[in-house]
C-alpha cells in the first residue's frame, strides 16, 4: 500500500473489502492462519508478513496479527516511534490506544504510515465511567474532539471503556453507549465498534442483546481459562464477536526485574494465551526488545510441555501474590 492520506472515502472502501474478502472460519472466535501455506489471499491482510500469524477478528472479518500492540507503555514519543516501527516491520497490524494521551502519541508515531495498521481508540477518562458522559450526545462529542486532537478522520475501532464491573451501568446507559457507537459507524467516524469491560455477565448481556457490537476487550492472563459452565465464550462465538485480551501480564506482576527471566515468562504467557485460541493479546510493550520478544513467542512452539506448564504455573502463583491492591479484581478473571 502507498502512504496515501487515509480519508473517510477510503474508510468506506476498506470496510467493504473487509466485509467481502477475508471471511475465513466464519463463526469461530480466534480462528487463525499462519498464512504461508494456508488458502488465504494474503494480499488482503494488512501489513502482511509471512513470519507473523494472523487471526480473524469476528464479524469485522479483519485479519489481525496474533499479537498486537497495546497502548499502555512507559515510552516517550521518540521511543514509541521506534516501538511502532519495529512492530510494523514484524507484521503487527493493530494498535490499541485507550487514553487521550495514548491516542495522540500513537497518531504521531503513525504519521506517514497510518495505512499500515488498524488504530483503535478510546478516551477512557471521558467515557461512561464518568457520570457526565453517559449519553450518546456527550460520547460523540468526546469522539469528535479526540479525532480532531489526534488529526484522525476516523478510527478503525471505537471501543468505549466501560465500568468495571460493567453491570453498574443502567440499561439506559447501555442503550446510550450503543446508540453512540452506531451513529459513529454510520457517520464514517468508526469502521467498527465495541467496548471494554471487566464484567463477564454484562459483556454476555451486551453482545447478545446488541448485535451491533463487533468487538469486545476484557482481561485474559496466564491463569485465565474458559469456565466449566456459564462461560462467556459460547456467546461470543454465537454472536461472532471479535475478542482482544488486555492485561496479559497482569499489570507487570508476572515479572521480577531480571530481563532474561522476564522475557521468558512473557513468551510463556503469550504462548499460553495463543494456544487457548480464544482471545488476541494486546500487551503493553515498552521497548523494541519487548516487541522482538513478543514476536519470538508467536514463532515458538505453541503448546507448552510439562516442564513449561509447571514453570508458568509457578510464575502465575507469584503473579497473584504480587498483584497491587487496586488490581485484585484480576483474580475474578481466572475463569471466563
Amino acid at each position: 500500500m502507498n502512504n496515501e492520506r487515509v480519508t473517510r472515502r477510503r474508510f468506506m472502501r476498506d470496510s467493504a473489502m473487509a466485509a467481502a474478502g477475508v471471511a475465513v472460519g466464519l463463526g469461530a472466535v480466534g480462528r487463525s492462519v499462519r498464512a504461508a501455506g494456508a488458502s488465504v489471499d494474503t494480499s488482503r491482510i494488512l501489513n502482511y508478513n509471512p513470519d507473523m500469524e494472523y487471526r480473524r477478528l469476528g464479524k469485522t472479518n479483519l485479519m489481525v496479527s496474533a499479537v498486537c500492540l497495546g497502548g499502555h507503555s512507559k515510552s516517550d514519543d521518540r521511543e514509541r516511534y521506534e516501538i511502532v516501527s519495529r512492530s510494523i516491520d514484524a507484521g503487527m497490524n493493530y494498535i490499541d490506544a485507550c487514553t487521550r494521551n495514548e491516542v495522540i502519541r500513537d497518531s504521531k508515531a503513525l504519521r506517514g504510515r497510518r495505512d499500515k495498521v488498524y488504530l483503535a481508540l478510546s478516551h477512557c477518562g471521558h467515557e461512561v465511567r464518568g457520570k457526565d458522559y453517559r449519553t450518546a450526545r456527550k460520547l460523540l462529542e468526546v469522539l469528535d474532539g479526540l479525532l480532531k486532537e489526534s488529526n484522525q478522520e476516523y478510527t478503525d475501532l471505537w471501543r468505549i471503556t466501560c465500568y468495571e464491573p460493567g453491570g453498574r451501568h443502567t440499561f439506559n446507559t447501555s442503550c446510550e453507549v450503543v446508540a453512540a457507537l452506531e451513529k459513529a459507524k454510520k457517520q464514517g467516524k468508526a469502521r467498527f465498534i465495541g467496548f471494554s469491560s471487566h464484567d463477564r455477565r454484562w459483556i454476555k448481556f451486551m453482545v447478545e442483546y446488541f448485535p451491533q457490537i463487533d468487538v469486545v476487550c476484557f482481561p485474559f492472563t496466564t491463569m485465565s481459562k474458559a469456565a466449566p459452565k456459564d462461560s462467556l465464550f459460547p456467546a461470543l462465538k454465537k454472536c461472532d464477536v471479535g475478542v482482544f485480551g488486555i492485561k496479559p501480564f497482569a499489570k507487570a506482576s508476572l515479572f521480577r526485574g531480571n530481563r532474561q527471566e522476564d522475557n521468558r515468562r512473557a513468551r510463556l504467557a503469550i504462548r499460553y494465551i495463543l494456544h487457548s485460541n480464544t482471545v488476541i493479546p494486546i500487551p503493553g510493550l515498552n521497548s523494541i526488545g519487548e516487541v522482538d520478544n513478543a514476536v519470538k513467542a508467536v514463532k515458538e512452539r505453541r503448546e507448552l510441555d510439562v516442564k513449561e506448564r509447571a514453570e508458568l504455573e509457578s510464575a502465575a502463583n507469584e503473579m497473584w501474590a504480587q498483584l497491587p491492591p487496586h488490581y485484585q479484581w484480576l483474580r475474578d478473571w481466572e475463569y471466563v
